[in-house]
């Protein structure tokens, strides 16, 4: 850990002093709250939410988004057992017509097994793909 703190903090600072954009691939949400403006989260090769990350973070709009967020323990919550996505990621070479998530989606409706959803804003900069988003107040 204090090997890649160190790392990370190396990428900051050659970011600051020659202003050019770091592209971060992780699995890790630490990293991305740390580092990153703006995050797109992928399932299944493609992009379904982009956004800044406190959106992203605040206000996540795709089942999936949600779902990867709620995963995440918290250090101010004791949990005994930690929340999982049901079902398995679907075959990436047999991709299922429509969404690839609605196997998995507790939102999910017949339109999402036949129909890839559309790109759609949810904010400025802040877009998802899903028929049935997690809309937010």
């Amino acid at each position: 850990m204090t090997i890649q703190a160190g790392y990370l903090r190396l990428l900051k600072e050659i970011q600051a002093s020659t202003g050019v954009g770091i592209i971060f691939i992780t699995h890790d949400f630490g990293i991305v709250a740390k580092m990153c403006d703006r995050v797109a989260v992928m399932y299944a090769g493609r992009i379904v939410e982009t956004g800044d990350v406190r959106q992203i973070f605040n206000a996540p709009t795709h089942p999936y988004t949600q779902a990867l967020i709620e995963s995440v323990p918290k250090l101010e919550e004791k949990a005994d057992r930690l929340r999982q996505i049901e079902g398995q990621p679907p075959v990436l070479y047999n991709l299922p017509s429509g969404c690839p998530f609605a196997p998995r989606c507790q939102r999910v409706t017949d339109r999402c097994r036949e129909e890839y959803p559309d790109t759609n804003s949810a904010a400025d900069g802040h877009t998802y793909n899903c028929w049935n988003p997690v809309l937010h107040e």
